[in-house]
C-alpha cells in the first residue's frame, strides 16, 4: 500500500516541460550577411578582385543550409564531428539531390537551425561546417540607360531537385535535378518583367575551406568551413539557449567579367557572371 501511494505521488510530481513552462536548452544558429567581412578564396585566403572582373555585395532575402556540423579540431574528418542537421534528400530526379520543397529558409538575423543541446556530445568545438544550398538576393544592374533592381535565385548545393520555385514575382517550373551553379534572374523594366535562367560551369562557385589541407570537402559541394571566433564549450548541462551567429561574407560575392570596364553590371554590354559563392564564414557565440 505504501509503495502504491509513493508511486502515485511520484507520478503526480512529474510534469511535461509544456506544463512547467521549462523548455529544453538548445543551440540556435542565426544567419548574418556581412558585406564588410573579409573576402576569401577557396582555401580561405584573402581574395582581391581579379583584373578585368567586378563585383557587388548582394542584398540578401533568404538563405538555405543543407548540412551543419561542429568539429573539435582542424583534423576532424568530414562527418566525424557533431552532425547537427542534414536536409531531406530525394531521388525523384534520378540521382540523389537536396529536396528543395522541404528545405529550411532564413533571412538576415534569423534562426535557421535550433538543435537540443542534449542531442549531441558535450565538448569543445573550434570549427563549424555549413553546407549552403540556396541563395535569394537583390542586386543592381544597368540596362537601357537605367539602373534596375534584379532578384537572383542561386542554387549552390551539390545537386538540388526542383519542382517549382519562386524568384520574386515569377514562378519557375523545373521538375528535375540541377547541379551547383544553376540560377534564375528576374527584373522589371517599365512595368514589364524579364526572367532568365542559366547554369554556371563546374567549379565556378567559390566555397571557402581554410582546412583544405587537413579536412577536405567533396568537389561540387558548398560546404563552407569557418573557425569559431572563440572555442564553443558545451557541457551538456546548460539550462539556457546558446545563440551562434553564423556571419557569412557577401563581400562582392556576386562577381562578373567586366567587359566594358565601368564597374557596373551591364549584361547587355556582354558582362558575364562568373561566381556567386559565399566568401567566408565566422561563427561566434552571441
Amino acid at each position: 500500500m505504501a509503495i502504491a501511494i509513493a508511486a502515485v505521488l511520484f507520478q503526480s510530481c512529474q510534469k511535461n516541460p509544456e506544463e512547467t513552462g521549462i523548455s529544453e536548452a538548445k543551440v540556435n544558429f542565426i544567419f548574418k550577411f556581412d558585406s564588410s567581412q573579409v573576402r576569401l578564396n577557396a582555401i580561405g585566403q584573402p581574395a582581391p578582385m581579379p583584373a578585368g572582373h567586378a563585383g557587388q555585395s548582394p542584398r540578401f532575402n533568404l538563405m538555405s543550409a543543407h548540412y551543419v556540423e561542429m568539429t573539435p579540431s582542424p583534423f576532424t574528418a568530414l562527418g566525424a564531428g557533431a552532425v547537427l542537421y542534414k536536409a531531406p534528400e530525394v531521388t525523384t530526379g534520378g540521382t540523389k539531390a537536396i529536396d528543395f520543397a522541404n528545405s529550411r529558409f532564413a533571412g538576415d538575423n534569423q534562426v535557421f537551425l535550433s538543435v537540443p543541446i542534449k542531442s549531441f556530445a558535450a565538448g569543445t568545438y573550434t570549427w563549424l561546417r555549413v553546407s549552403l544550398a540556396y541563395q535569394n538576393y537583390d542586386i543592381y544592374m544597368n540596362a537601357l540607360g537605367q539602373t534596375l533592381n534584379a532578384t537572383v535565385a542561386s542554387f549552390i548545393g551539390y545537386n538540388t531537385y526542383l519542382g517549382n520555385y519562386k524568384v520574386k514575382d515569377s514562378t519557375v517550373t523545373v521538375n528535375a535535378n540541377k547541379l551547383q551553379g544553376y540560377w534564375a534572374f528576374e527584373t522589371k523594366y517599365m512595368g514589364i518583367g524579364y526572367l532568365s535562367t542559366g547554369q554556371a560551369p563546374p567549379g565556378a562557385t567559390t566555397v571557402p575551406n581554410p582546412l583544405f589541407a587537413t579536412s577536405p570537402i567533396p568537389q561540387g559541394s558548398c560546404l563552407v568551413t569557418g573557425e569559431f571566433l572563440s572555442p564553443l564549450i558545451v557541457t551538456g548541462n546548460e539550462t539556457s539557449d546558446i545563440n551562434i551567429v553564423v556571419s557569412l561574407s557577401v563581400n562582392k560575392s556576386f562577381e562578373w567579367i567586366d567587359v566594358d570596364g565601368n564597374g557596373t553590371y551591364d549584361p547587355n554590354n556582354g558582362d558575364t557572371v562568373i561566381d556567386m559563392g559565399i566568401r567566408g564564414m565566422i561563427p561566434k557565440k552571441q
